[in-house]
């Protein structure tokens, strides 16, 4: 798949979208040129190569959750002093079906080549968490990321939408795509035990907190890029979220993770999937786990693909650190809030990064003083 701008008038790279307002990154020109629009042009502070491997245990999920008390105590330890580093870590023997996996990748594909005209029938409007972005100019009018993406809310209505926008032959992608992200849910539950086992509250506590989660999937398509050096996939970001599961393919490397002081790179295991520490998840812990900044790299040669799957506290569920992890003095780090509230700030804010979750705790606090 090339890359290119839609091309109007004396600007040659750049144009609005007459139907939304909205500046359009779509994939065929760019891939010839030598520079790149400076609408996507990072700070040096953000494209710093990376300086080596991070160091991510591999959980054997399987093992972790049904071995004997050895193995357990052995997978469970590995997990905790990586998410109190830099909150990464793969699972494997995960046991979602490798055909849903790879044929989730392969529909998302086909979606990011349809004609631009057939893509807008389905794009993202600002404030919506569903359907297709590209570069999330509907949000932000600089420091774009050199991707396309298509994002699913957990609402069950991915099959009539997809059909009612693009046609009933794309109901079967919508049907794949619910299937997906039943297995994610279910892979999440399993994950949230071993972490409820690891900081010694239990596999219960978690798995029943987020049992009636709510959860996001977003497609990723990062095309090649003539200068990558000078842009990002995606930018450097926290997630504000409880848990992100990350499937890319093992093709290409890609992400990256900024902790101590620098940035590593996370190479893709073939058949493990990605997890990593989100705020919301690191607020649970009172600071315990961490949820650090990562990004997305791109290259000049190919492309990309990722799904991202968005693991979100129930909207109305109050979230708070269990009473064993606020510490002697008694302190909870941030006050009692909703994934709803939280979601809403982040719409808001321009970014999310390592700061977001401090700032909400903050805007939390000041509107408590103010009542």
């Amino acid at each position: 798949m090339a890359t290119s701008f839609l091309t109007t008038g004396e600007n040659n790279s750049i144009s609005k979208d007459a139907l939304h307002g909205n500046t359009i990154f779509m994939p065929t020109m760019l891939a010839n040129r030598p520079t790149i629009p400076e609408q996507f042009l990072w700070p040096k502070s953000d494209t710093a190569p990376a300086t080596g491997i991070l160091d991510a245990p591999v959980i054997d999920l399987q093992l972790a959750l049904t071995g004997n008390a050895s193995t357990v105590k052995e997978q469970a330890d590995a997990l905790c002093s990586a998410c109190k580093t830099h909150g990464f870590f793969l699972v494997v023997n995960h046991r979602i079906d490798p055909q849903i996996l790879n044929e989730a990748l392969e529909r998302a594909e086909e979606i990011f080549v349809m004609p631009l005209e057939t893509k807008l029938k389905i794009m993202q409007k600002k404030g919506s968490m569903w359907g297709y972005s590209g570069a999330h100019s509907e949000r932000f009018s600089a420091k774009l990321p050199w991707k396309e993406c298509l994002s699913f809310k957990s609402d069950g209505s991915v099959v009539e939408h997809l059909g009612s926008s693009l046609g009933k032959e794309f109901e079967p992608v919508g049907l794949m795509y619910e299937k997906y992200s039943e297995a994610m849910k279910n892979l999440t539950l399993s994950i949230m035990e071993l972490l409820g086992l690891s900081l010694g509250i239990g596999k219960d506590y978690y798995r029943d907190f987020f049992q009636d989660c709510d959860h996001i999937t977003r497609c990723n398509y990062y095309p090649p890029c003539p200068q990558p050096e000078l842009t990002q996939g995606t930018g450097p970001h926290s997630d504000p979220v409880a848990l992100t599961i990350l499937h890319q393919q093992d093709k290409e490397e890609g992400l990256e993770v900024f902790t101590g002081g620098k940035w590593l790179s996370l190479p893709p295991v073939p058949g493990a999937l990605v997890v990593n520490i989100g705020d919301t998840f690191m607020a649970m812990t009172n600071d315990i786990y961490k949820s650090c900044v990562h990004r997305a790299v791109v290259n000049q040669h190919s492309s990309r693909e990722s799904i991202a799957f968005f693991v979100c506290p129930q909207r109305n569920k109050v979230i708070r650190a269990h009473d064993s992890l606020i510490g002697p003095n008694g302190k909870r780090l941030y006050p009692d809030f909703t994934w709803s509230q939280l979601e809403a700030f982040t719409q808001k804010s321009c970014r999310a990064d390592d700061k977001t979750i401090k700032n909400f705790a903050q805007h939390l606090s000041e509107s408590s003083s103010a009542e």
